[in-house]
């Protein structure tokens, strides 16, 4: 752990008391603001036509953008997002884009308003810049923020914000990603806000300062100018509103906006039951060398019209693996968009009144300055979120209402490879440099009524897109040997998750390696957890095949559709690591698919015969992990499915403890109230349980402080299926299991997992952690 330096707390930024902030603003910045009353005299119409207008704002910043920028991580990817903020910097609309930033964009105007009102200023025709994560804007230095006031009459009526992944920033390696990095200070340089526009002009000697750090100063120069751009587009089509409607119009439109959004979402925490629910993932290895697991935990209370996300023993920063206040407000933010407010307009200023966050400084999502955060938003912000996700789709599992919202966890996080070197296919050879986009296609969860979408996407960038892969050759010396959804990949379940893919290539049009980065997670510890019982998603996996015959092969006219095709020696890729691809050499990259939802001995076996015929399952894991067994031609048997699966629930039985003892009890489960896909609660005669849905036989009592009765096994990781494709000794010393409880009455799968040994049984003891949300304590 790296020691706190003196003063760098000034930087730490955090959401602030609205009126509290006004009042500290100096004389010199007077701002527009309006009464309540004039916010109650909008008339509806009004309202929903200027709400729209403000919407249509930020989708024109981010067409500005795309067409400006020259960066395939904007053009193609969309891993950009804006924002219009009221005066003080609350968030009254955001963008569709990549979602944990709307966690940071506030927390730079706050500490912009708080620290440079005074000196130098803030005026008319200002644009300010910042990549300083402690700051806010972005969760890591390579997210660069880019936002203005906007004033009318000489008041600060409002703020425009523009953000976008940068490919590099300087720092030790390529992309900006150390992964051997101590401390910031090996990474790229963070900026606090600064003034990058003047009077509406850029200023060359910041504008020079800033790009001479890149490797790829052009497109960082660019994508500067494509910001400004965004926000210029934004700032004359803010104020084109305000001359149709009057500032005071618009401005109680983008405060009722907040309050709507907050009020909303309120309503819909009060109809759901009190409760305590928790989640605790892993990130594996924290930096190069590195064979130990750091954990992230949350217990999520959801008290009336309120939630509380406390992450008290979340392990202390280390590596590359951290992320500031902001990528954990982030990561938040990552989960409850589109689960709690998908059908609420996303006006982040109210929805982020309705939680709050209880976290230790100088642990990985909360890491104090100088801790490495490169990994950031890919790490424990995504990881975060997807905690978050599962004890929200724990909490909505419980409503009728609501359960349609409850999704398994995606693809888990993102693989990060990025790759630089010397392009000689042009007159004059050239430097590049890239991040693969290729896993922006990784697998959804499955949800309780349907499988998860396959290659669908990122849950953080609702409208994230993959590359064209001929556009990547096209603009890289590399040649993709292929690029596909791998089956198997999808968590097993009642439903499945939506598989991922994979992409294997070989430098093409230089004769010199390719340099290469790895940073990632999920390889030992599963990271795209299933619901119910539904089982993980695939680990990711990157190999480099050294030493190949592909140039031989490719002479002879073959192009080969599976690295078994190719000879040479494999090199496993490591959660971090620099390394290299020589030509004729290859990199394959297989990253994670989506979690399942429910049993998988409970999916419908005519839909795994239809997974068989479309790839998406193989035909071991049909009979292994979905016990379904098919005639020569295609068809279901369905009387040795039968067997089959009563042949996997004995197995189930036999490999398993029992952790308490069973109740004799088996009850009626035809009324109750849903727990789950598996799990009821049942009140009769004045007594309360907790019981299997499938059979009736009685767990436990949820007001006891007792463990539910239930079956426990733990054995290798690879029982959780063939998508498992590597092996937890290979990246961490700690012991990994495929963990898996059962009802001890039918053998149904109520929660199957790869987790370390020490991992907390948050099932088990559901009683006593009032996850069936009555008598919260």
């Amino acid at each position: 752990m790296t020691a706190p330096i003196p003063g760098s707390e000034i930087f730490s930024s955090r959401p602030v008391d609205p009126d509290e902030l006004a009042r500290s603003l100096p004389s010199s910045l007077p701002v527009h603001t309006v009464g309540q009353e004039q916010i109650d005299a909008l008339d509806p119409m009004t309202y929903e036509v200027v709400r729209h207008r403000l919407w249509s704002v930020t989708d024109e910043m981010g067409e500005a953008l795309k067409r400006m920028s020259g960066s395939p991580i904007v053009t193609d990817a969309n891993d950009f997002d804006f924002a219009i903020s009221d005066e003080l910097g609350q968030e009254v609309q955001v963008g569709l884009y990549n979602t944990m930033l709307v966690g940071a964009v506030d927390l730079a105007i706050y500490w912009t308003l708080r620290h440079r009102a005074a000196n130098p200023g803030i005026a008319e025709g200002d644009m300010f810049l910042c990549n300083d994560p402690w700051v806010g804007g972005g969760l890591h230095q390579n997210d660069v923020i880019v936002y203005q006031p906007i004033f009318h009459e000489g008041k600060l009526f409002g703020w425009t914000s523009a953000i976008c992944h940068e490919p590099d920033l300087g720092g030790v390696g390529l992309g900006s990603f150390s992964p051997a990095a101590e401390d910031v200070f090996s990474e790229s340089v963070p900026t606090p806000p600064v003034k990058v526009v003047r009077d509406y002009e850029l200023q060359r000697d910041v504008a020079d300062l800033w790009t001479r750090r890149s490797r790829v100063p052009m497109l960082v120069a660019l994508d500067l100018r494509a910001k400004i751009g965004a926000n210029t587009v934004g700032r004359k089509r803010l104020l084109s509103v305000i001359e149709q409607y009057g500032a005071d119009t618009v401005k109680a439109v983008m405060k009722r906006m907040m309050a709507d959004a907050e009020q909303r979402l309120r309503n819909k925490l009060t109809s759901l039951p009190d409760g305590t629910w928790k989640a605790t993932g892993y990130q594996d290895q924290a930096h190069e060398g590195d064979r130990d697991l750091h954990k992230i935990t949350v217990a999520m209370t959801k008290s009336g019209d309120h939630l509380t996300f406390d992450f008290t023993g979340t392990d202390k920063q280390a590596g590359v693996i951290n992320c500031t206040y902001a990528g954990m407000r982030g990561g938040v933010m990552l989960a409850l968009l589109p689960i709690l407010a998908g059908d609420i307009p996303w006006s982040a200023g109210g929805l982020m009144r309705c939680f709050d966050l209880i976290t230790e400084e100088g642990t990985i999502n909360n890491a104090s300055f100088p801790a490495a955060v490169s990994r950031a938003p890919i790490g424990p912000a995504w990881q975060t979120g997807s905690l978050v996700a599962e004890c929200l789709a724990q909490l909505l599992d419980t409503s009728p209402e609501f359960g349609k919202n409850v999704q398994a966890a995606c693809c888990g996080t993102w693989d990060t490879a990025v790759i630089a070197g010397l392009d000689e296919r042009g007159e004059q050879p050239a430097p590049f440099l890239s991040i693969m986009m290729d896993p922006m296609a990784g697998g959804y969860g499955a949800r309780p009524q349907a499988d998860g979408i396959d290659t669908g996407g990122l849950f953080c960038i609702p409208m994230g897109r993959v590359p064209d892969v001929e556009m990547t050759e096209f603009l890289y010396p590399v040649l993709s040997l292929w690029r596909r959804e791998e089956p198997d990949s999808g968590g097993p379940g009642r439903h499945r998750g939506g598989v991922s893919a994979s992409i294997a290539i070989t430098p093409h049009g230089t004769s010199i390696p390719i340099g290469l980065v790895l940073a990632s997670a999920g390889k030992a510890v599963s990271q795209n957890a299933g619901l119910a019982g539904g089982y993980p998603g695939n680990t990711g996996l990157e190999v480099l095949l050294r030493g190949s015959d592909l140039h031989e092969q490719f002479a002879d006219g073959r192009m080969p559709g599976e690295l078994a095709e190719i000879a040479g020696e494999k090199e496993l890729g490591n959660c971090y690591a620099h390394s290299y691809i020589a030509p004729g050499e290859v990199f394959y990259m297989f990253w994670q698919g989506g979690g399942g939802y429910g049993d998988p001995l409970a999916r419908d076996p005519q839909a795994v015969a239809v997974d068989l015929q479309e790839h998406k399952v193989t035909p071991g894991a049909a009979a292994d992990i979905y016990g379904v067994v098919i005639k020569q031609d295609g068809s279901v048997d369905e009387a040795a499915t039968f067997e089959r699966r009563q042949e996997l629930r004995d197995r189930r039985r036999q490999r398993s403890t029992v952790i308490a003892d069973v109740p004799a009890a088996r009850v009626d489960t035809s009324a109750g109230r849903r727990l789950d896909d598996n799990l009821i609660e049942v009140t009769g005669r004045g007594e309360r349980a907790i019981a299997c849905v499938h059979c009736g036989q009685v767990l436990g009592d949820p007001d006891s402080e007792a463990a539910l009765a239930l079956t426990r096994y733990e054995g290798p990781s690879g029982d959780a299926g063939p998508q498992v494709v590597s092996a937890p000794e290979s990246y961490v010393d700690a012991a990994v299991v495929f963990r898996q409880y059962c009802c001890p009455g039918c053998h149904a799968a109520l929660y199957s997992a790869i987790v370390p040994t020490d991992h907390p049984d948050h099932i088990a003891d559901l009683g006593r952690l009032n996850v069936a949300g009555v008598n919260p304590r």
